[in-house]
Formats: structure tokens, sequence, C-alpha cells
């Protein structure tokens, strides 16, 4: 006798409801506690709840369909017009030595070099942008490093070519720095030009200065920083809105301390913030996070549902934890829109269109899918400025699933996977172990998600309500139903 398979569902409790993620119907059931009990020891049997839940298209088996992402139709036409972001690494020099920077030695990618792009480079680079962003009303322009201000002059240059080049589109100009080589000149330039700044800063200077020193001499940076803050404050009051900060936190280190920070210090408690954590990807040894870390984050995470919920005034919430809620929205809330068991090709979620949104370009002109995957991957280097996008290798990376595509198909948390192709980045080939190893982390997180999001609407937080522009008056309300 044939065992029947198992069906691909997760069930999952919060403090007051019993609840099953059915992954084919993409759906989130609230269900009866003696019902929860009666799929969690399932073993085939038919019983009255049973067919019920079968009955309404529950519990069904993994699906039959072509693993393809969804992209992968329109990929040419994608590349060839949509683009809308480039970033380019101007130079691999830094003035700084951070000890956890990904081009310090301690993960597989390339360290610190004198290598730059030349103007001849650069130019061609904003040509092949300008040739496949036909469809693109508005176009960034990012400037990377290294530290990117140690080739002022080729911004500058740049600046000027893309908007001789460019006409017609809304164009925005991007640039991360470490804020140390800030002049009356630069800013000026910057100012006029309305470039968006990304400061890095990890927070109050003991911290800071910990892992940010410079090169030359060892000396921690922080009050260089906080000078030139000061300085643009002063001399570009108006120039304040397009400044952000974004801060690399050591989970071994007092995460409210950091908080604190940015929430107080008065030369930056205006600015918006983003953090991550110490980047564990292509690392050559872990990231471990303390007890106390995690402690404080869970404690901040609390009182930003409370403040979603309208218990505890927007002041009180960490800037740190704002883009938790937005995650959580676009992980669970915006994905059950989607219904899947009928599609006959379907790919976990998680690659994006490689290129098309944060297409990255080295001094020497090659195109990688972002800034993030190693630089020194065969595997993630997806063309060249003089010859465009290797189609082929662009879409191996975009239906990633193929891979592992058994394992895939047998995954509850197929739909909010949130793997892309770094991950799986055997630098000389996409390795199907490096993926597999991520899985049970993956599932954590999304279970993790669930139970978060359904904790919060359990206590009236309505997810439409708090997301801008996202609302459509035609779509379902919601996502939970009971049986």
């Amino acid at each position: 006798m044939q065992t029947e398979e198992k069906p691909l569902i997760h069930l999952f409790r919060t403090a007051k409801q019993c609840y099953m993620f059915d992954t084919n119907t993409n759906e989130i059931i609230n269900i009866d506690p003696s019902i929860y009990e009666i799929v969690r020891n399932y073993t085939g049997d038919e019983c009255h709840a049973i067919d019920r839940l079968k009955k309404r298209g529950y519990l069904t088996a993994k699906r039959k369909f072509a693993m393809v992402h969804p992209a992968d139709e329109m990929l040419e036409d994608t590349l060839d017009r949509k683009l809308y972001t480039m970033a380019l690494q101007l130079t691999q020099n830094c003035n700084l030595r951070c000890q956890y920077c990904v081009y310090s030695g301690s993960y597989t990618n390339r360290t610190h070099s004198n290598k730059r792009m030349n103007k001849e480079v650069a130019f061609k680079a904003i040509d092949l942008l300008i040739r496949h962003s036909a469809d693109s009303p508005t176009v960034n322009l990012g400037f990377y490093g290294g530290e990117p201000l140690l080739e002022f002059q080729l911004i500058r240059a740049c600046i000027e070519y893309a908007k001789e080049k460019m006409c017609g589109k809304k164009l925005i100009f991007n640039i991360t720095t470490n804020a140390t080589l800030f002049t009356a000149e630069v800013i000026d330039f910057l100012s006029e030009n309305e470039v968006n700044i990304t400061i890095s800063l990890d927070g109050p200077e003991v911290m800071h200065d910990k892992h940010r020193k410079f090169a030359v001499n060892g000396c921690g940076t922080f009050s260089n920083v906080m000078q030139n803050i000061e300085m643009i404050k002063e001399k570009h009051p108006e120039y304040i809105e397009k400044i952000n900060f974004n801060t690399v936190i050591d989970p071994q280190n007092d995460y409210s301390c950091v908080s604190d920070f940015f929430g107080n210090y008065e030369t930056v408690k205006d600015f918006m913030v983003t953090s991550a954590v110490i980047n564990d990807m292509y690392r050559k040894d872990s990231v471990s996070i303390s007890q106390d870390y995690q402690s404080s984050v869970n404690y901040e995470h609390f009182k930003l549902f409370l403040s979603k919920l309208g218990k505890l005034d927007q002041q009180y919430v960490s800037k740190l934890v704002q883009p938790t809620y937005s995650r959580l929205r676009e992980t669970v809330h915006n994905r059950l829109r989607m219904p899947t068991s009928k599609f006959l090709k379907d790919h976990p979620s998680g690659p994006c269109v490689p290129g098309a949104q944060r297409l990255f370009v080295d001094v020497e002109g090659n195109l990688y899918p972002c800034e993030r995957v190693s630089e020194t991957s065969s595997v993630m280097r997806i063309g060249h400025v003089d010859t465009g996008f290797d189609i082929t290798k662009v879409r191996v990376i975009l239906n990633l699933g193929r891979l592992t595509e058994e394992a895939c198909r047998s995954c509850w948390a197929f739909r909010m996977c949130n793997q892309c192709a770094a991950a799986a980045d055997g630098i000389n080939e996409l390795s199907a172990e490096l993926r597999l190893e991520l899985c049970e982390n993956v599932r954590n997180y999304v279970d993790d998600m669930l139970k978060t999001y359904c904790t919060l609407r359990e206590m009236g937080c309505d997810f439409e309500e708090q997301a801008m522009l996202e609302v459509s008056m035609n779509e379902e309300k919601g996502s939970c139903i009971s049986i």
C-alpha cells in the first residue's frame, strides 16, 4: 500500500491561537486546538476535520510545476530596458581599515588595493545604464568604494556626464562614504547636485572607534566624522534631509547604547539611520551574538509593535528597528496575497533579477548583481561594460531554485524564503550544499515572522492601514480565516 505524501503545511501557535500555514494555497488558517492536534498527528487517515480541510483545497502535497523564476520570461526585456540603479566602484582603496570590512581579508573577497576606475570605464558604465533604462523614468547612479571620495574629481566628472547624457529622466545620485574626507568644496558640490549621502557611523565614540580606524595611524575616526557633520549642518542646513547614517552593529556590543546614541546624541539625533549586524556572508569565521544583545533587540522590537498597536508613542521606539515592521509586512502580509496552487511555473522567493535593481560595476568594468557579492566570484560576474550582460549566467543565478529543486519543492517556507544567490556562491560555481546549510535558519526566521504577524493581527493591527501606497479597495482584506 502506497503511503500518502505529507501535506505541505506548517503548524504554529501564538499565545492565544493555533494556526496552519498552507503552502500550496498560500494562506494562514486559524484553526481550533483540537483540529491543530489532529493535523499535527495526521497519518493519511480520513476524518471529518481532515475531510473538511481537503474539500477547501488545503493539505495537498508538494505540487508539480516547472521550476522557473517568474521574471525569467521577461529577463531579456528587463535587462535591456528596465535598469534603474547602478553603483560604480570608483576605487578599491580606502583611507580607513575597518575590522569588519568585507575587504579586510576576513572574507572570501578581494582585499584593499590601489586599483581605481578610470574615466573611460566610468563613462562606458553610464552609457550602459542609459541604453538599458529606456522604460525607467527615474534612474539612480551611486558611487562606491573603497572610499569613493578618494576619487572626488571622477565623481564630479561622472555627475556632469550623466546630467548631459541622461535627458528626460529624473536622475538621483547617491554616495556611501566614511565622511572623513569632506571639505567645503566637496560638500558644496554634493549639495549643489542634491547627492544623497549615506554615512557609515557605528554609534558612540568607543564603539565606532573600536572598528573604524584610519589606515595611516590606526586612530579612531569618530571625532573627525562629527566635526564634518557639524560643518554640513552649519554651512548647508537645508542639505541635512539628503543625509542618512548606516551603522554596522557588533552583536557583542550593547545594542541599547547604540540605539540611544542615534536617538539622543545632539549631532546625529535628527538623521535617519539604518542598521545591520556584521556581515557573515562569505566570512571566513562566524559572527557570534551575545544573549544581552539579543534580549535588547527583542525588547526594542516589542516597543515597535506596541507603537504600531497605538499603545506606545513613536518617540520611544528605536530608529534601528523601524524597518522591521516593513519587512514583516513585505515578507508575510503582501506575499499572502499571491495564490500559488495553480501556477504551472513557480520558484522560491529570494533571488532578485541579477543586475536589474542594484547593478554593480567594479573598477575594471565587470558587472555584478549587486555590491554584496564577492568580487572574486566568477559565478557572480555577469558581464562587462564593453560586452553587456551575459544572459546565460544571469539566468542561472535567477533560477537558483533549480540548484536544490527537490528540497525546495518539499519546503513549506517556499513562498517566503529569503535566500539570494550569494548564499549559494561557491566562488567558482553555485553550491547546493551551501544553500541547503541555511535552510533551517530560513525556516526558523519565517516561523518567527508568521507568529509575530498573527499575534499583531490578534491584537488589532491593521497592516493595510499601516502600509502606505499599497492599499487596493478590491483586494481581499484578510489572510486568516476560521474553520
